[in-house]
This record gives structure tokens, sequence and C-alpha cells, in this order.
């Protein structure tokens, strides 16, 4: 039988991970449709025009699941974790009221032109709304890594009281925003972001193409969608990378546990694929000699501290759980590399959409981003374990001293349900506008917004 902890972690985790599907899609297609309403504005062509129009109604969907399921998880802190939440709440009070003041006082007072605002305002206005959604979307996410990020690498704070009554106090606000890890993880956050929003863009007009339905603009909008792709594709390679180095500082044993590292000093492998062994403390598989040494300090046989370094009590939970996540999450990002760089080749061979098998295959690709970005958080949550403020407070203390296995069994279930109806909700309203497609060619070619641009560019 689960207790108390282990049912309160996997609620949260449930809650969260089906919260993450929406964000990221909103803040890559916000990025989209900023590009496809500039290029309408900068060429005149109408084609840019019907796709931000159809986009933003997709993007409509995402956002509002996205804050509908994204509710819960504020509730759960005062049911579930009220110790952690005494403990950080100067912390996380602070953020949060910066995303509200900054992020979604943006996104709402931009929302309303954006979504109703085709044919009532002008263009220029309509995109500098579209423009404002889009950076509220960024800034929300800035203040909520900002805040698991100092969970990682607390900063610019001091303790106050002691005991189980003790709570982490801010000294210093922009030593707290900008501490070791959170400007490295919200650029690997944001990219991520774009990438999911890109290859829904792809995924779909790769299907309109498929299909021979809306070929002239599914053209443009896949060609400057691969564009994107290609850019921040190659992009997560950096702040991949960059994030890796701050976590080999900040936090060893996480490190060592990505990368199933168990010797205490000594020069350590990158493993591609393998499987940890828990119980032998060794790790199989296809490994590069000293690789991860080379990565984080240029040198093969640099000493790179592994788990035997560090008591076994502030291991994480499951060390193999942590290293497959990585390395799924790190295996996606390379194909998204290789499917967008050969997608380019072929683009610009002037081939690419005769390609059918690789447009099925970006089809079927817009589950990689949002995988990626599910395990990314899997591992950098999990490899924290057994803290949830690391070197602070344990996960273990900071669990709400009334709340009962049952009632959180229940309450699951009913999330679980509740989630279930509105993914199938999700699923049923974004098939519906994408079979819709981007246009009725009839009723769409005397557009008011098409005279007001062909005025405008004589």
């Amino acid at each position: 039988m689960f207790d108390v902890e282990i049912l309160a972690r996997i609620q949260f985790a449930f809650t969260v991970a089906f919260h993450y599907i929406y964000p990221p899609l909103s803040i890559g297609l916000g990025l989209l449709m900023v590009l496809m309403e500039g290029l309408y504005l900068r060429t005149g062509d109408a084609d840019y025009e019907k796709l931000a129009r159809f986009w933003t109604k997709i993007f409509a969907v995402t956002f509002g699941i996205g804050v509908a399921t994204g509710i819960v998880m504020e509730f759960e802190f005062g049911t579930n974790w009220a110790t952690y939440s005494r403990y950080v709440g100067d912390i996380f009070g602070s953020a949060l009221a910066a995303e509200g003041i900054f992020a979604f006082a943006l996104e709402s007072g931009f929302l309303g032109i954006l979504l109703f605002g085709w044919d009532r305002v002008s263009s220029r206005v309509h995109f500098i709304a579209t423009v404002g959604v889009w950076l509220g979307s960024m800034f929300s996410a800035v203040w909520i890594v900002v805040a698991n990020s100092w969970q990682q690498t607390p900063a610019g704070y001091h303790i106050v009281g002691e005991g189980m009554n003790a709570r982490a106090e801010i000294t210093d606000f922009w030593a707290m925003v900008f501490n070791p890890s959170s400007v490295d993880r919200l650029l690997h956050v944001w990219v991520g972001a774009f990438l999911a929003g890109t290859f829904l863009v792809l995924s779909v007009h790769a299907w309109y193409l498929l299909k021979g339905r809306y070929e002239a603009i599914s053209r443009k909008a896949f060609s400057l969608a691969l564009l994107v792709g290609l850019v921040f594709s190659l992009s997560q390679l950096l702040t991949g990378h960059r994030s890796a180095e701050g976590v080999s500082r900040n936090q060893p044993i996480k490190m060592a546990a990505l990368e199933g590292h168990f010797a205490a000093e000594a020069p350590a492998d990158l493993f591609l694929f393998g499987w940890v062994d828990e119980e032998q403390q060794t790790t199989h598989g296809l490994a590069i000699p000293g690789g991860l040494s080379l990565l984080l300090h240029q040198d093969p046989q640099a000493p790179v501290k592994g788990l035997q370094a560090f008591p076994a009590e502030d291991h994480p939970d499951t060390i193999n759980g942590v290293f497959q996540f990585y390395h799924l999450m790190v295996a996606i990002g390379l194909a998204l590399i290789g499917l967008t760089i050969l997608a380019a080749f072929f683009w610009w061979r002037g081939t690419l959409f005769s390609k059918r098998w690789l447009l099925r295959i970006f089809v079927l690709a817009v589950l990689l981003p949002n995988i990626a970005n599910q395990v990314g958080w899997f591992s950098a949550e999990m490899g924290r374990q057994p803290w949830v403020v690391y070197g602070l407070l344990r996960t273990s203390d900071a669990l709400s001293r009334q709340v009962t296995a049952g009632q959180i069994v229940f309450s699951l279930i009913m999330f679980t349900l509740i989630y279930s109806l509105l993914f199938a909700l999700f699923l049923y309203m974004l098939t519906k506008k994408i079979k819709a497609g981007p246009y009725d060619e009839d009723s769409i070619q005397h557009s008011p917004r098409q005279q007001e641009m062909a005025g405008f560019l004589e």
C-alpha cells in the first residue's frame, strides 16, 4: 500500500504533467502567430493572414485548457503540501505575484483583441495584440521557472524560525530571481516550448499536404515552421549543455544520477543508452569513454563526483528512472535535429514536398517535443529528490499532516476522470478545427482585411 508521501507526489506529478502539455504549445504557437502576422504586414500576402487567423483559433483552445488545468496545482500546495507552502510561501508568493503583474495582466489585456479583433481593429493594432499575448506567455514561464529553480538552487534568502516552523524569507529579490540555475533552465524551457508549437504546425500542414488540401498555403506554413524548428532544435543543444554544466556545479548528485555514475572520484562516461543496476551500483549500455568528463571539464580524464561520494539517504529514489527519462529527452532532441536538417536539405533542393514518407514522419513527430518536455521535467524533479528544496527541506517533511492516503486516492481518481474529459474535449476541438481547415476559399476571397492591406500597400 502506498504511503501518503508517495500518493501526494503521484497526484502532484499527474496534475503538473497534464497541465504542462498546454503552456509549451501556447508559447510555441504564439511565436509562429507573431511571425505569420508579421509576414502578412511585411509582404501583404493574404495567405499569412489566413494562417494567423487559423492558428489563433487553435491557440485559443490550447490557452483555455491550460488555464483551467493550472488552477488545481495552487490548491494542492495547501491541501497536500502545507509545510512546504509555509516554508517557501515568501518565495513562491513573490514569484506568483510577479507572474500576475507582468504576465497575466499583459496576456489578458491583449487576449480579447487577439481573439475578437479581426476586422475590428487595424492590422498593426492586431499585430501588437498578438505580440503582447505571446510575450505574456513568455513572462509567465519566467516566473514559474524562477520559482522552481529556486527550489533547485536556493539563493537570496535566509531562514526564520526553527524546526517545523522554519520558513525561508527573501533577503535579495534579484538574487532569488537570478539564482544559479534560473537563466539556463528558462532558456531550455523556452526553446522546448518553441519546438512543441512548431512541430504542431509542421504536423498539421504535413497532413494537409498528404491529403492534397490547402497545398499552396501549407507549403508556406511548413517552410516557415521548418526554419524555426531547425534554429531551435540546434539551439537546444547549447541550452541543454549549459543547463547540464549548471547541474554539475550546483547539484552533483543529480548529475551523477542522470548519467548513472557511481564511482566517487573517477572519469565519467557519457551513455548513449543503458540500464542502471542500483543494487550492484553499475550502469550497463553503450557509452563514450570519458565523454561526460570531456563535456563538463574539456578533459576526458577529469574526475567527476559519483553517487558513492554522497550519503545514500541523499540519493534520488530511482536512479534508473532519472537516467532513463534524461536519456530519452536527449535522444528526442537529437532526433529533432536530424529530422529538421534532413527536411531542410530536401527543401533547399526543392524536393521536400514530394517526399511523402518524410511528411508522414512529420505528422507523427508532433509527439516528440511534448514527450521531451515531459521527461525533461521528470528527470529534473526526480533527480532533486529526496529534497523538495535542495539541501534545505526534504520532501518527507513538506507534507500536510492531516491529509490521509484515502483522501488523496479519492481526489486523484476524480482528477483523472476530469482531466480525461478535458483532454478528450481538447482533442475533439483540435481535430474539428484542423479538419475545417485554415479558410473557406469562397468566403474569404474578398475579406475586409485583404481590402485594407491592398489600400495600405498602394
